[in-house]
């Protein structure tokens, strides 16, 4: 199960209290306490997990430990632990009360989510020569809290996008190593799946329904995945009555979503072509004359259509 969007409340630790202590050996009177820990901080840290959301669907809340208390002898209180939680690269936070948001776009990268609070200072650097005992001490400072909204969306060069049971796992597989659910019914993909073609990162975007945009279906779930693909793949079947109506089905969906999905550069698969006879493969291709783009014939069982397909892929990647 993926986990895509996630709320969760994050601690940072509170920062030791500072010591006071004094010295009580003979000869070498004076204050020895010494300062608290900083508390721990939290960060995000990208990684090629496309599940490590999961690790949020029951642990909502996160703290970090809390600094030591300042010890005697100038001994300073240990820092608290720092956490670092693992988010698949595409990940988006999102501050609830700042509206401030914050992106993971690579692998390694840190963003710091919550700073531990400072520790106090011991009395020892309270001294001065005219307070050489001093019985000042400082408390840790607490550390800061936010409420987030942890988002992925996925980063890919080339989305697979079309209605349920076109086709679009079936050529992921073909084309990678990729080991995505395939089935003749709907929504066989329940979530993204990814695979690398070379240095292409290829997202096969669950099937989208008239209404998407609105919720049905699967919903806008995966629509914004799509926001972060650079090149469409627009998959139609030719066991479709209406291939046109299909197309515009996803177009428009995908411009209710967002206007700026239409803008991307669009390649269209007539998928399934082995099972019509190349006469009746050419029928439905002049149905789709109205889409004013190229419309290429594709089957998984086509080795002359795979090479087609890899031969754009290859053009990707010099554009890229």
């Amino acid at each position: 199960m993926l986990i895509d969007d996630v709320k969760i409340k994050v601690r940072a630790g509170q920062g030791g209290d500072g010591a006071k202590a004094f010295n009580k050996t003979k000869m070498s009177l004076g204050p020895t306490g010494a300062d608290g820990g900083r508390g721990g901080s939290i960060y995000l840290e990208g990684t090629a997990d496309l599940g490590a959301l999961i690790q949020f669907r029951y642990k909502k809340e996160i703290i970090a430990k809390n600094g030591e208390r300042g010890k005697a002898q100038f001994n300073d209180g240990a820092d608290g632990e720092d956490i670092i939680l693992k988010v698949p690269v595409g990940t988006v936070m999102h501050d609830l009360a700042t509206k401030e948001n914050l992106e993971i776009i690579s692998i390694g990268q840190k963003i710091l989510m919550v700073r531990g609070g400072k520790g106090g200072r011991g009395n020892y650097k309270f001294r001065s020569a005219t307070n050489t005992s001093p019985e000042e001490r400082e408390e840790g400072q607490a550390g800061e809290e936010r409420e987030l909204r942890l988002e992925l969306k996925l980063i890919a060069d080339v989305g697979f996008i079309g209605l349920p049971n076109v086709g679009k796992s079936s050529l992921l597989n073909e084309l990678t190593r990729a080991n995505s659910k395939v089935a003749n019914y709907p929504f066989t993909t329940l979530e993204p799946n990814l695979g690398a073609y070379y240095e292409l990162i290829l997202a096969d975007i669950p099937g989208l329904i008239e209404g998407a945009s609105e919720g049905k279906g699967l919903g806008i779930k995966f629509l914004r995945h799509i926001e972060r693909t650079k090149t469409l793949f627009h998959f139609i079947s030719t066991q479709s009555p209406d291939p046109l109506k299909d197309y515009e089905i996803i177009r428009q969906e995908l411009g209710a979503y967002n206007k700026e999905l239409l803008k991307k550069p669009e390649y269209i698969f007539l998928s399934k072509a082995d099972l019509l006879s190349k006469e009746a493969v050419n029928e439905k291709i002049s149905l789709l004359k109205n889409a004013k783009r190229e419309i290429l014939p594709i089957s998984i069982h086509d080795e002359d259509a795979i090479k087609r397909v890899a031969k754009i892929l290859r053009e990707i990647i010099k554009q890229k």
